[in-house]
């Protein structure tokens, strides 16, 4: 039996795959728990519509994230860090810093969990930091630590 997945099954497939499967786990397990219906014509128009919506919105998001991406490497971001006497850092710089930076700096709301930093920043400097936007875009951004 041929069916349409509407949410991911674990050993079966993703979102909106067209599968075929035995009648008694379609009717039994898949339907019964709205993980997905049958593949008829109807149901198979709506995947198309769907796949559509999902490629235009998909190829939206890519355009803005390389935007996004132009004005983060624009310039160097300044971050700022308590210092002591000889130029060492209180603590070290961390993703929250940064995205806290970027907000205040270019206007952009960067979720902490997408940055990483290449290394441990202890002193005032400049340093590279990698934020993960998904869909394999990445972007590296100069940040330079100053002292407060």
């Amino acid at each position: 039996m041929e069916i349409i997945l509407i949410k991911d099954v674990d050993n079966l497939g993703g979102r909106n795959e067209l599968i075929k499967v035995k009648n008694g786990y379609a009717r039994n397990f898949l339907f019964p728990q709205g993980l997905a219906v049958e593949a008829n014509p109807s149901n198979k128009k709506q995947l198309e519509e769907r796949l559509k919506v999902g490629k235009k919105k998909e190829a939206e998001m890519l355009a803005q994230i390389n935007t996004v991406i132009e004005k983060l490497q624009d310039g160097a971001l300044r971050v700022g860090a308590k210092t002591g006497t000889s130029g060492k850092i209180f603590g070290s710089v961390t993703p929250l810093q940064i995205s806290r930076a970027i907000k205040e700096q270019k206007g952009y709301d960067i979720d902490r969990k997408k940055i990483s930093i290449n290394e441990e920043v202890k002193e005032l400097g400049s340093y590279k930091a990698n934020i993960d936007f998904g869909n394999g875009k990445t972007a590296d951004v100069d940040f330079e630590v100053v002292g407060d």
